[in-house]
């Protein structure tokens, strides 16, 4: 089995070559990433997404949603995106809480890769505003838009490290950037991203 390789929208991922490295992997990706590139499988919680995924050239076999979209869409290409492997009674607990990247790690982790790669998953904007590829384009925010917080997201993709103990992740970014304490787990490693350009 190929290694995991799963990608977000953060703006530091601009600074990869993925048409490059991709077909060393199966990878997962997040939404407008199909503007660009064809993944493997595909994360869409939001449903506009979904409808601009299933008329693109990079359309994938598999596009996974919420349970609560997937009666808008029929055939065999739009699936669910996993249970979560865990139970809690926080807000961020909650399945329709959990954004794409998250669940884009959590599908990875349930195909038992055992070496999963993260890139894109930068949680922090430096300036105020937003941090995404594709904001100012359709189904996106302006780039003017105030910086999303990350909160959900840390807990989130922790709890996928947590509950997957035997996969070894490695999660790549800009050398300066600050990995979250609750990532720092024996199966978690954070690398410089210019080694992904090099690998």
């Amino acid at each position: 089995m190929k290694p995991g390789l799963v990608i977000g929208n953060g703006e530091s991922r601009k600074l990869l070559n993925l048409n490059r490295s991709i077909d060393n992997y199966t990878s997962y990706g997040c939404n407008a990433i199909i503007r660009d590139i064809k993944v493997d499988y595909l994360v869409c919680v939001d449903r506009r997404m979904v409808k601009e995924s299933l008329t693109s050239p990079n359309c994938p076999n598999q596009i996974h949603t919420r349970q609560d979209w997937k009666r808008y869409f029929t055939g065999d290409v739009v699936a669910v995106v996993p249970d979560l492997p865990y139970e809690g009674n926080n807000r961020w607990d909650d399945p329709f809480h959990w954004g794409s990247g998250p669940y884009a790690l959590l599908l990875a982790a349930s195909h038992s890769h055992q070496n999963i790669s993260m890139i894109g998953f930068d949680l922090y904007s430096e300036t105020k505003h937003v941090n995404n590829v594709y904001k100012d384009t359709p189904n996106y925010n302006p780039k003017q838009h105030r910086a999303i917080d990350p909160s959900y997201w840390i807990k989130q993709v922790a709890k996928v490290f947590e509950c997957f103990p035997n996969t070894q992740f490695k999660v790549y970014n800009k050398k300066d950037w600050s990995m979250p304490i609750s990532w720092k787990l024996d199966n978690v490693k954070f690398e410089d991203q210019e080694k992904f350009n090099s690998g």
